[in-house]
């Protein structure tokens, strides 16, 4: 009998026939929630805390099916891409960040070496074709695939939704519901605007970004690192994969992500605000290689004009290797990024 079929039509019988004494694992869990009550029973029974690890692809359909079941009985950790900090620790990281930034996180194409050319069409034709058509009843999903592809253009600027669905061709409540199937799937994020008692207008949308990279060159139908070096959005490529990898180190942790970008009406912008126990820690990143002392513009901007506060800690993350502390800020390679949250920690 097919496993899902058994653990749908017998879910007490498909648990008995798997118990041991290490523990069970149960992928895409979402798929046979009627295993959910049974487990609740095994958990209230045996208290064996870590005996079950459920995972999935679709944060909705699964927290749906654990609050209904598990709610109290469970932690929840969210598995991103593969991390900054994994890759270097591992040796995978590469060299330059254009190459970082086009082959992405996703295990499959370091473990089993799958060039991203092969690797993302497929992952992006089974996501829409199986998730999507289960989470929401797309009936054209050749306009939703053109919405995620018009998402990946925008990577890194405030969204628009109005804008969004005229592109796509569909409605502003349409384009929400897509990126809330998006955000569901974990897809893309929504940095929030950071804002307090400001005495200027500021900028309350949020910006959009892609949780790996390398899905969104595919979806820009980016072919090399070499062509990302003159992509009209490199710079809001390479800002989303430092930005993505912040969210990597606090669910890592098993912490909720403190992170917002700020942008007022002028056009001045911090292209990410770290909120850490009553702490806001600017962070700009740069796309080029080579430092300069531009780089600190913002920054300053920042803590001069803005929170008056000239000795506040704030970072420079860009796409060299060198490493600097002046006195406007700290200076970051790209490289050492997986380790920004613990930088402003110490």
């Amino acid at each position: 009998m097919d496993e899902r079929e058994h653990a749908q039509a017998d879910p007490r019988g498909f648990l008995k026939k798997y118990s041991n004494e290490y523990g069970l694992i149960i992928d895409e869990v979402q798929y046979a929630p009627e295993l959910l009550s049974y487990i609740q029973g095994i958990v209230d029974e045996q208290n064996r805390p870590g005996y079950f690890i459920l995972t999935g692809s679709q944060d909705f359909s699964i927290s749906q099916a654990i609050s209904q079941s598990l709610a109290g009985r469970v932690g929840v950790l969210t598995l991103l891409p593969l991390s900054i900090h994994e890759l270097k620790e591992n040796n995978l990281l590469a060299p330059m960040i254009e190459e970082a930034v086009f082959l992405g996180g996703y295990p499959r194409t370091y473990d089993k070496d799958i060039v991203p050319l092969d690797f993302y069409p497929s992952y992006i034709r089974t996501y829409i074709e199986r998730d999507v058509r289960q989470m929401i009843n797309v009936v054209d999903l050749d306009t939703f695939q053109k919405f995620i592809r018009l998402c990946a253009g925008r990577t890194g600027q405030v969204l628009n939704l109005t804008s969004l669905g005229n592109d796509c061709g569909i409605s502003h409540n349409t384009a929400k519901s897509w990126i809330s199937i998006l955000q569901a799937s974990y897809i893309v994020f929504l940095l929030r605007p950071y804002y307090s008692n400001f005495n200027k207008r500021l900028i309350k949308s949020p910006k959009l970004y892609f949780y790996d990279s390398g899905l969104a060159c595919a979806l820009l139908r980016i072919k090399s690192a070499d062509e990302l070096l003159d992509h009209y959005n490199k710079g809001g490529l390479v800002e989303g994969f430092i930005i993505a990898d912040l969210y990597k180190q606090y669910f890592h942790n098993g912490q909720e992500p403190g992170l917002f970008f700020w942008r007022d009406a002028a056009g001045h912008e911090i292209d990410c605000i770290i909120e850490e126990s009553n702490r806001i820690i600017p962070v700009e990143i740069k796309a080029g290689e080579t430092f300069s002392p531009r780089f600190f513009d913002a920054l300053l901007y920042w803590k001069n004009e803005v929170v008056k506060s000239p000795d506040m800690q704030g970072f420079v993350v860009y796409a060299g290797n060198q490493e600097q502390s002046r006195s406007q800020g700290e200076v970051i390679s790209w490289k050492n990024a997986g380790d920004l949250l613990k930088k402003t920690r110490n």
